[in-house]
């Protein structure tokens, strides 16, 4: 008869860890503000299931209904209760997290399977834990499978967002406010390349106030290297070159400025972005002024969620 020999703790920890990234993809999907502290509660009551597996408990606590009742317990602590809606809402996105998650481990499992760790699998004696192989593949498997899952979903509502709208921004930018509108473009795609930060796009006469003069000048006069004075060094820490190439026009630099914090009023939420970087344009974005900036479309999404 073969023997496995289980470390409660390790296992333990696994399913913690499991459960802080499906609670933490959970919030992802609903674009929900939650506390750190929530996620690794929620995570630590759900990996307690583990603890029952080795006392009289185990059958009741692996029958579906309890299942049920662990979950639910779970998202409130996680995510609390507000309205019976929004709760049965967050549960479905729990449970519907959970299976794409899963699903994906267990055809990647399979699909790498051969027939002699299937023959192993089926004439193995040991107690339902799994085999090592199968624990390192979910150490190594789920982190992966919840990054591509997580991009997925991202990149499933950069498509859903409604493009050619018009959104109210504030920017804030060398303790000075500047109110405008913007333009959500799915045909911005600029990136800084070293930090991936999505770029929007700005025409320079909209920040002259906030900006100094030496900097309207260099961009105005395309300017690759900065010259930065020695009284205003600190806007070293602030400037950006990002290279950018336009149809017909052969590949050049951009000047970007990072702004303290952009507010953007979008379908009656507000979005506090801090990761984002401002291309000053000179030539002008909108001939009739409907809109003074191009917004990046990866600013309503990543942004909207904040974990303290």
């Amino acid at each position: 008869m073969n023997c496995l020999v289980v470390y409660a703790d390790v296992v333990w920890l696994l399913n913690a860890c499991i459960d802080f990234l499906l609670l933490l993809l959970t919030a992802t999907v609903l674009k929900k503000k939650i506390k750190r502290w929530r996620l690794v509660l929620g995570a630590f009551i759900g990996s307690t299931i583990v603890i029952f597996a080795f006392t009289p408990f185990a059958s009741m606590m692996t029958h579906p209904i309890m299942k049920l009742l662990y979950s639910l317990l779970i998202v409130y602590t996680a995510f609390g209760f507000t309205t019976f809606r929004n709760y049965a809402q967050t549960v479905f996105t729990f449970y519907f997290v959970t299976f794409m998650v899963g699903g994906g481990l267990i055809g990647t499992h399979f699909f790498l399977q051969t027939n002699e760790m299937v023959n192993g699998l089926v004439q193995s004696q040991s107690i339902s834990y799994g085999d090592p192989i199968s624990w390192l593949f979910v150490v190594f498997g789920f982190p992966v499978i919840y990054y591509f899952s997580k991009k997925r979903i991202e990149s499933v509502e950069v498509t859903k967002i409604h493009y050619d709208q018009i959104v109210k921004l504030k920017i804030q930018l060398a303790e000075e406010e500047l109110e405008l509108t913007g333009l959500i473009d799915s045909g911005n795609q600029l990136y800084d390349p070293l930090t991936k930060t999505p770029v929007m796009i700005m025409h320079i006469s909209s920040l002259e106030h906030c900006l100094p003069a030496w900097l309207t000048e260099q961009v105005y006069s395309k300017t690759e290297i900065p010259q930065i004075p020695e009284n205003d060094s600190g806007w070293a820490t602030k400037l950006r070159l990002i290279p950018f190439r336009a149809v017909g026009v052969e590949s050049q630099f951009l000047w970007a400025v990072k702004p303290d914090s952009v507010h953007i009023d979008h379908e009656g939420s507000s979005i506090v972005v801090s990761k984002v970087l401002i291309g000053l344009n000179t030539q002008q974005l909108s001939t009739n002024g409907e809109y003074q900036c191009i917004v990046h479309p990866k600013m309503l999404i990543s942004q909207k969620m904040v974990i303290a």
